[in-house]
């Protein structure tokens, strides 16, 4: 499975932003699917999951923001993430992998990333 971010930009505080993860190859419906972040000098951290069978998981910091979803027919992860703050500033990678899980260890298929800035 191949994955291919895109939607991330600069955006205010306070703004909407949804990105797209488009998956080449195999489907990825079997798949477990995530987003991670990774801010300027920072280690990735999780943001959110999504099972095959719709079970999600969110990191506390995005809660009630940010909301994962998938669209199997196109082959598509989102994350529609609303409500931004500049502490959302990061590059933000889609992955997808066996086992419903916030760690990156359990995915084995990785996007290359897209940048997502907020301005105060």
């Amino acid at each position: 499975v191949q994955l291919q971010a895109s939607g991330g930009g600069l955006v205010q505080a306070g703004d909407s932003l949804r990105l797209s993860c488009v998956a080449s190859g195999p489907t990825v419906s079997p798949f477990n699917v995530a987003w991670f972040r990774q801010a300027p000098g920072q280690e990735r951290n999780f943001v959110a999951a999504l099972g095959w069978s719709t079970t999600t998981l969110y990191a506390d910091s995005v809660k009630g923001r940010f909301a994962i979803s998938r669209d199997n027919a196109k082959n598509t992860i989102y994350l529609q993430m609303s409500r931004l703050k500049p502490e959302d500033t990061a590059v933000y990678y889609c992955a997808a992998g066996p086992t419903l899980s916030p760690h990156e260890n359990r995915y084995n298929y990785w996007g290359q990333g897209t940048l997502v800035t907020v301005s105060s």
